[in-house]
């Protein structure tokens, strides 16, 4: 009979105290059994930082389980969130450029509404000849004086014939104080006569200007 108790020689399980490491779940490696080898650091040479450091080290109990893993791999996973796709993409771009478009008109409106109109302070009328030749044509220009404000002016031609346009407009920018508005009055046949046409304002305020001409064919 032995003295030496039972089991003395059976090795020790080596599952007893293992502690596994997993580094950024690349891997997972168990130490063999008796054989671990310690290499140790000699104080002369320095300690060298790695340039880059891949993952994390995580660390757990006695043994990695599957299910631990599961979750390891499934955190890493969700950790970044992926990016819009790119039907959704186009789809912003696709509507910004005709929201833009809207919102600088509405602008535009809102600006012109805010902003001071056109006011009329004076006008003057003349004629180009003063005495018209046979079968000659008279330019009579009217001259409107502004503020300076952007607008729209309305007028109407009246003629000593007996004749008269419509209501004409003229629109004005912002920094234009003077307007001309012509009239081209043409005479045919033989005959003397006196002409007079006039120019009325009607908005944005109610001026008047007159010229007058000859019409001489013998």
């Amino acid at each position: 009979m032995s003295d030496d108790p039972a089991g003395a020689d059976d090795p020790v399980d080596a599952d007893a105290d293992y502690s596994a490491t997993v580094l950024a779940s690349h891997w997972i490696q168990r130490p063999e059994l008796d054989r671990t080898l310690v290499e140790e650091t000699p104080e002369s040479v320095p300690s060298v930082r790695p340039d880059r450091v891949d993952g994390t080290v995580l660390r757990f109990g006695p043994g990695v389980t599957a299910a631990v893993e599961h979750r390891l791999h499934r955190t890493l996973a969700t950790a970044s969130p992926p990016p819009p796709p790119p039907a959704r993409r186009r789809r912003l771009r696709r509507h910004a450029l005709p929201t833009l478009v809207v919102l600088a008109v509405l602008a535009f409106l809102l600006w012109q509404r805010s902003a001071p109109s056109v006011q009329v302070s004076g006008v003057a009328v003349t004629v180009r000849p003063t005495v018209l030749g046979c079968d000659d044509t008279a330019d009579v220009v009217g001259l409107v004086t502004t503020n300076g404000h952007a607008g729209t002016i309305s007028y109407r031609w009246v003629r000593s014939d007996g004749t008269a346009s419509g209501v004409l407009r003229e629109v004005t920018v912002r920094g234009q104080k003077k307007a001309r508005l012509h009239l081209r009055w043409t005479y045919r046949g033989k005959g003397h006569r006196a002409a007079q046409a006039e120019l009325r304002i009607l908005s944005p305020a109610h001026r008047e200007g007159t010229a007058r001409f000859t019409y001489d064919c013998s």
